[in-house]
């Protein structure tokens, strides 16, 4: 199936971040942050939303308040772009929507970035927030974690640390094409390279080795989930585009979880580039994707 033109939109501008860095393999981190920046594009504005900037446990934040959310419910967002580049502004509108369909509050936060902050800085911010959040009175079954691409990967490495320090752990993680593979090794970044518009194998290295530094290892199950026992973890939903190189990344957390007993759903949507959800707003295939979350989110837990 074809994307609609609408989605096509998210290819075209990765399209043109792919041709702008192999014009000028020279972009300094800040000059591809900017670039990044431009993430917000694709996603049009959600009505109803309001927002605010805080700061929690040290990290800068910023707040998704939907009309009637439910403000005892919050979703913790991390952003993607690799460890290194994309920000909670990048995510806001994004967010706002993601907020908005379930029904509840979100927090998207600013944490430290690679190569400044290498691995496990980030996780170390998202799990501080996490504890922030339950000092403020959430429960930790009212919390969601969530994230795209590289924050794909906090939002579940997150829960997997707080595991290991003995904290409660939220009720439910949603993740958007998790970047999980530090060792490159996916079928899906041969495959489907002429199809994704913009994450390459070479991108993923650098990407990588930036989040690792000098001691971070790619078998580290918090810096490569697919490493990582998945017991006792909360409800996963997980969402991919079938065209993108890390599609394998979604395929291989959906076996990994189901293996362990996690209550996993796994959505492939044809045609889809890397975190097409962005299109929130804009193409049908986003706000579809949405809308099959927030039944997801709200369909009771039994057993």
């Amino acid at each position: 199936m074809n994307s609609s033109p609408e989605a096509d939109y998210l290819r075209a501008l990765y399209q043109s971040w792919s041709d702008r860095m192999a014009a000028n393999p020279d972009l300094t981190i800040a000059d591809l942050r900017s670039m990044f920046d431009e993430w917000h594009q694709p996603t049009f504005e959600p009505e109803g939303v309001t927002y605010r900037s805080d700061v929690l446990a040290g990290v800068a934040a910023t707040w998704a308040v939907p009309t009637e959310a439910d403000i005892s419910r919050v979703i913790l967002y991390t952003h993607g772009g690799g460890f290194a580049v994309g920000s909670a502004s990048s995510h806001r509108k994004f967010v706002g929507h993601l907020a908005k369909q379930l029904g509840v509050t979100a927090v998207a936060i600013d944490y430290r970035r690679a190569p400044e902050h290498p691995f496990p800085a980030q996780i170390e911010d998202s799990t501080a927030v996490y504890k922030e959040l339950m000092s403020r009175g959430y429960k930790p079954q009212n919390i969601t974690t969530s994230g795209d691409s590289a924050g794909g990967n906090l939002a579940i490495s997150t829960v997997l640390k707080l595991r290991e320090d003995g904290i409660d752990l939220p009720g439910s993680v949603i993740v958007f094409s998790p970047w999980l593979d530090m060792e490159h090794i996916g079928a899906t970044l041969e495959t489907n390279k002429e199809t994704d518009a913009l994450v390459s194998k070479e991108i993923l290295q650098a990407m990588s080795g930036m989040f690792l530094g000098e001691t971070g290892s790619p078998h580290d199950p918090l810096a490569n989930p697919l490493k990582a026992d998945y017991q006792n973890f909360p409800r996963l939903y997980i969402s991919a585009g079938a065209v993108e190189t890390l599609l394998d990344n979604s395929l291989d957390l959906e076996e990994i979880a189901k293996v362990s007993g996690v209550d996993v759903t796994l959505s492939v949507v044809s045609g889809m580039q890397h975190v097409f959800p962005i299109l929130a707003g804009r193409a049908h295939e986003a706000d579809t994707e949405l809308s099959q979350i927030a039944k997801w989110f709200k369909t009771p837990v039994t057993g």
